[in-house]
């Protein structure tokens, strides 16, 4: 089982900027992909921005020119640089991985834009 453990989230100005953190650790061999997913107050969760194992990379629209997801393979990292940020951001961000026939998922952090 892989565990995985978010970082970085918080209170921001509209215009601000965040980094989110993700570090596997566990059973990380044969993770495919790894990504951010976000659920905002009665809302589904929704896609953000994923990464494969071989660093291609996929966004969500809302999120396009904004957010920047990135991977540190020496330290099992996944990062989340979230820049522009609106009021429509705020929500609790997951971190997740993805293996064959498995996905395991963070605990969640909350990102919280407001004036």
């Amino acid at each position: 089982q892989v565990q995985l453990v978010e970082s970085g989230g918080g209170l921001v100005q509209p215009g601000g900027s965040l980094r989110l953190s993700c570090a596997a650790s566990g059973s990380i061999f044969g993770i495919n992909a790894m990504g951010w997913y976000r659920q905002a107050p009665g809302k589904q969760r929704e896609l953000v921005a994923t990464i494969t194992s071989g660093g291609r990379t996929n966004y969500a629209d809302s999120v396009k020119g904004r957010f920047t997801i990135s991977r540190d393979s020496a330290k099992n990292t996944v990062y989340l640089q979230m820049n522009s940020l609106k009021l429509e951001d705020t929500a609790v961000y997951y971190c997740n991985a993805d293996k064959k026939f498995a996905r395991s998922w963070g605990q969640g952090i909350q990102v919280t834009v407001s004036s």
